[in-house]
């Protein structure tokens, strides 16, 4: 694989590479990195990133790490991210120690994070030290990260926009450098939207590539997975290669390709439809990344929209259907208070248990042969390179939880990140990265989504249009080059 380049965005102001790198030469001792992130965490409490704070347990932790880097040397310089502060999110396979409410009411005080989910056990074996939690909207339910039981997660670019969803809290933290790196989950784009608002890199991995057991294994029916945002190409690479594989879950393990030596064709998606506008910002952002491909040796081959609409139409469905309905039965399993959660969670248990079973089997039915479609396509290009937004990210409140308009609510998604769901739905790998700036200072993101099993190949190119140097992160990270 082409390794990432060093560039502006890591040299700048630091990434979870450099800072574990600087931790294992004995710049910093364990203790001394979280002690800066709970400093930063602390000046940067109003901004809302994080929802639940355990410094004791992170001191721990740190210290446990310092503690091992003097037994066991040889064994704490094979842990990739040996000391690195990070946080958990508040949804997903849970953290042992750290309570998952979900942004609800309704779960505070029932989910108490008492065993490591197979991931969490990864994590930690990676060497992190996690000190708690980040910000999600209530159920993951949209691309902004406003619960009503608080904080409010404001993008740390820009304090009256959004930081994105439902991982905004933890691109937020990672942005604003309070960590260089954090655990994050995607089922509708929720790494990538939050990454792309707030300049960072965002993987959302093959399906079937990530630990999800022992509770949360089947992921929305496959269209979720797991992993972090992250400052650098080089760290979504290196946690990919902590974390993924032989996950014993109910998928088969994807079977993953290295990177190949020549030209690669690039399809380059034109247009985002009437439906679906993107401002011509991010769309000269595509064009320039396409550039820089086609300056290494790719070849680009223009995709109109209408090559991917029905799939792009057909994943949004998928995955309104099956949230809607795996929060209909939450409610009964959970027995949840329906009066604790927010209008627009109600309005979705009641979609979901509204559904009758044949249209939610059609609705999966039409999943597959989103894949399929999509297959047909890379028959003709190696890999889609779109834009991640079709706007800057908007004002807070631009996503409102207090009706009952789940179409609305759905539309208001599908039409700041047409393309999200479509990697969840098919499964295939997808990445965003910024490659510029608006005329607002704000990111300019784009997206490539390859075929099922090449993460390698999106990491690739991905450092190739991070090697420009076109962004640099406004925050350094906490505790960086201390």
């Amino acid at each position: 694989m082409e390794q990432p380049r060093q560039s502006p965005v890591v040299s700048a102001a630091g990434d979870a590479t450099s800072l574990a790198a600087a931790i294992a030469a004995g710049s910093l001792s364990c203790a001394e990195a979280m002690e800066a992130a709970l400093e930063a965490a602390e000046q940067r409490r109003a901004e809302g990133a994080i929802c639940h704070m355990d410094a004791e347990a992170g001191r721990a932790a740190a210290r446990g790490m310092d503690a091992a880097q003097l037994s066991d040397p040889e064994g704490f310089s094979r842990r990739r991210f040996a000391g690195v502060p990070t946080l958990a999110k508040d949804l997903g396979g849970p953290f042992a120690g750290y309570p998952v409410v979900a942004g609800s009411r309704a779960l505070e005080g029932r989910v108490d994070g008492s065993a490591d989910s197979d991931l969490a056990v990864r994590f930690r074996k990676a060497g992190f030290c996690l000190f708690g939690v980040t910000t999600s909207p209530e159920f993951g339910l949209s691309l902004s990260s406003e619960p009503m039981r608080g904080p409010v997660c404001r993008n740390p670019l820009a304090l009256d926009r959004t930081a994105g969803g439902s991982s905004g809290g933890a691109a937020a933290a990672v942005a604003s450098g309070i960590v260089a790196i954090a655990h994050a989950t995607d089922a509708g784009g929720s790494i990538r939207v939050p990454a792309a608002c707030c300049g960072l890199v965002g993987l959302k991995p093959t399906r079937g590539l990530i630990p999800g057991g022992p509770a949360f294994g089947n992921h929305l029916g496959g269209i979720a997975s797991e992993l972090a945002v992250c400052r650098s190409v080089r760290d979504a690479e290196a946690i990919l290669g902590a974390i993924a594989g032989k996950v014993r879950g109910p998928f088969a393990d994807p079977q993953t390709d290295e990177v190949g030596p020549g030209s690669l064709r690039i399809g380059v998606l034109e247009d985002t439809g009437v439906l679906y506008p993107t401002d011509g910002e991010r769309f000269h952002a595509v064009a320039e990344a396409a550039r820089s491909l086609e300056a290494a040796g790719h070849t680009l081959i223009p995709l109109k929209w209408e090559a991917l609409e029905h799939a792009v139409n057909m994943s949004q469905r998928a995955f309104a259907d099956i949230v809607a309905v795996n929060l209909a039965n939450l409610a009964t399993s959970a027995d949840l208070d329906l009066e604790k959660v927010e209008p627009m969670s109600r309005a979705f248990v009641e979609r979901g248990a509204a559904l009758a079973g044949t249209t939610l089997w059609e609705t999966l039915n039409q999943g597959v042969l989103v894949s399929a479609a999509l297959w047909s396509l890379f028959d003709t290009v190696d890999c889609i390179l779109a834009p991640m937004l079709s706007c800057a990210p908007p004002p807070i409140g631009s996503f409102p939880s207090d009706h009952g308009d789940t179409d609305l609510h759905l539309q208001r998604m599908a039409r700041f990140s047409p393309t999200a769901a479509l990697a969840n739905v098919s499964g295939f790998p997808a990445i965003t990265l910024p490659f510029g700036r608006d005329d607002e200072g704000l990111p300019l993101p784009v997206q490539l989504i390859g075929p099922m099993g090449q993460d390698a190949l999106l990491l690739s190119l991905a450092a190739r249009l991070e090697g420009e140097g076109r962004w640099t992160h406004a925050f350094p990270v906490a505790g960086f080059g201390a």
